[in-house]
Order: C-alpha cells, then structure tokens, then sequence
C-alpha cells in the first residue's frame, strides 16, 4: 500500500471504530443504571422507549425498557442551557472538555480488535487496528492517558472556582500517583512477550494468558484503572459533601457531557487494553480459523471489563482521600516494583538456562 493508502485507510476505520465506540458509550450508561438497579434491588430506566407486549392475566409487558434513556438524556444535554461563569479563562475553559474526550478516543489507535482479516488487514500487518504495526504502542498508550490529567486540572483552574481548583488538584495528583503502578504493571507483559507492540503481546498468549502468569501484575492494573478513572470507590473528585462536584462543577449542558462522555469511553477502552495486555485480547477458539470472531472475543472482554467495575461501584465505599493517596504510594507503588523487579530477575536466570539445571538438581536430590 502507498502511504497516501494507508493514511486513508486508517481514516475510514479510525472513524468506524470511534462511532463504534461513542456509540457505545451512549449504551454503558444504560448499561450501568440497570446493573445497578439490579444490584441494589430499585428501578432502573424502563420508560424512555420500549416495545409494549401483548398483556397476559391483565398485567401490561414491555420489551427493553429504557431503551432509548441514552437518547433522551443526549437531547437533554444538547438543549440545556450552557452557562459560562463570569471570570473563568474562555480559551482554557472551552479546551478542557476536549482535552479530556480526546485521549479516551486516540487510546484505540493501537488496539488491536481481531486477527489478520484477508479483506480488512493489509499485507505486511498480522492484525486488524485503526493503527497496525506500531512498535511502541504500549508506550504510546501510557503518553496518551497522561494527556487526560491535563483535561482534569486546567478544568479546574480555568473555572475561577475554589471548589473546581480543589477538584482538580486532588483529581490530578490522584491520577499522577496511580499511574506509577500502572505503568510498572504494564511493563510485564511488555517483557513477557519481549515486545512493546499491542499485535505482538496479544500473539504472545497463544498458548495462555498472561493473567495467569502474572495475576498480581494484572490484580495492580485493574486497581490503578479503576484510580485513572475516578471510578468507586476512587471517586473523590466527586465527593458531594466535600466539593460539590469536582473539578466539572461549573460545567453544563454539552461541556459537561463531553466529561461524562470521556469517563465512559475510557471506561471501554482501559477494558479493552486490560482484555490486550492480560486476557488474550482477541484470541480465543478458533479465531484462527475465523479472524472475524475475534471481534466478538475482544467485544465479550470489553463488556465484563465494563460488568466488573459497575459491580465494584455498587458494592464498596468510597475510600477517604488519606486512605487514597496512603494505598497508592505506600501499598501498591512498592508492591508492583518488588513484583517487576522479581519478574525480571525470573526472566533473566531462564533466558541464561539456570533454571532447568537447579529443577533437574531438586528432582534427584529428592529421589536420591
């Protein structure tokens, strides 16, 4: 392919994949209310759109419920009227919310979604990605979701604000402290598959998952994207009774939509490079037969990636901000390094043959 080809391939399926995903972010909010609802026994959205059934013993019957909440709630934001407060820095104040949504959506660049499709993988790339092929996508990743701090804390400035400079203050240095063991979590599978390249560590686990070779690995990252995320219960920029919302608090109507909206596709897509880095990412039975099925593995990760953390939403407290920035520093911070470091040493003395000689020594001591 000439580059003028593949820039304009990945023009076309950059846009797919994002529609795909803002799409999609518009039904993890549903999503969430009704597992919630469920969870914690109430009602969740069963109005806004739903197929009335045939009543059975004089009781009515819907079919999805809540169906189109998604989109009542989008006309809402569009038509609420957008107030700008008075003193705030216009250019900064306007960027912010960008700088938040972009990142969530430049993430999936390098994700890789399925095997080599004949029809939708061109020739010297192995695996279907709005990006294939680049050799430092995991560091690509890491810069990327560093962007979103800036997003978070010049929201808060810009605001004119005590409240929303608060916000973003503990928001910032909370994301700042969890990425630490993030990318040291990160730099496991980097070394297992000796690879930065999203297609080669996902290659790697043909013949296992990395989450079983390094489940504390995994257990860190999980941990550290629930704190990138602000989600439960890491949500302190969201303490009401603290801050009254955070570092969005004088945001409305569409600017702070696109914060709602940056939340929830980051959700998706830190599910979808934990499903990567960790769970095989698309491979799973016969996706070498079928490349195509490897939509639908890397689709059912993605989904209980987003079934897990609505899960721990609704069933843990939010964690005082002592206790917060105690966990991340004192805890998982010297816990990731000691398990890199060790992963290391392990990597090292196989690479040189040390171990099959102390097995092999242990087994006859042991019989002899």
């Amino acid at each position: 392919m000439t580059p003028g080809q593949i820039a304009i391939r990945a023009l076309i399926v950059g846009f797919i994949v994002t529609f795909a995903f803002i799409t999609g972010f518009a039904y993890t909010t549903l999503l969430e209310r009704k597992v919630l609802g469920r969870l914690q026994h109430r009602v969740g959205p069963n109005r806004a759109g739903y197929i009335p059934l045939p009543t059975r013993g004089g009781k009515e019957r819907k079919l999805l419920g809540g169906i189109l909440q998604p989109a009542a709630d989008a006309v809402k934001l569009f038509f609420k009227e957008d107030i700008t407060p008075g003193k705030v820095d216009l250019v900064i104040y306007n960027l912010a919310p960008m700088l938040a949504v972009i990142p969530a959506i430049l993430i999936l660049a390098v994700i890789p979604l399925a095997g080599k499709v004949p029809w939708l993988v061109p020739d010297p790339y192995q695996y279907f990605a709005v990006a294939p092929g680049v050799n430092v996508g995991v560091l690509f990743i890491l810069a990327i979701t560093s962007i979103g701090v800036y997003g978070v804390v010049l929201a808060g400035w810009a605001s004119n604000s005590k409240y929303a400079v608060l916000g973003g203050i503990r928001a910032s240095a909370q994301m700042i402290s969890y990425e630490l063991a993030m990318g040291l979590s990160v730099l496991i599978p980097i070394m297992l598959a000796d690879s930065m390249d999203m297609g080669g560590i996902v290659a790697a686990q043909k013949n296992g998952w990395f989450v079983f070779l390094q489940p504390i690995a995994a257990f860190i990252f999980s941990i550290a994207v629930m704190a990138e995320l602000q989600r439960a219960p890491f949500d302190l920029l969201e303490a009401e009774q603290e801050l009254s919302a955070g570092f969005n608090v004088e945001y409305g109507g569409m600017r702070f939509g696109m914060f709602f909206m940056a939340e929830y596709m980051k959700m998706a897509s830190l599910s979808a490079i934990a499903a990567t880095l960790f769970f095989g990412g698309y491979r799973g039975p016969f996706v070498d037969q079928v490349p195509l099925l490897g939509f639908v593995y890397i689709s059912i990760k993605i989904i209980i990636g987003l079934l897990l953390m609505i899960w721990i939403r609704a069933s843990f407290p939010r964690l005082r901000y002592d206790q917060l920035m105690s966990f991340g520093w004192k805890v998982l911070l010297p816990v990731s390094v000691a398990n890199f470091v060790v992963m290391a040493i392990v990597l090292v003395l196989q690479a040189e043959g040390v171990f099959q000689p102390l097995v092999s020594a242990i087994l006859e001591f042991i019989g002899g």
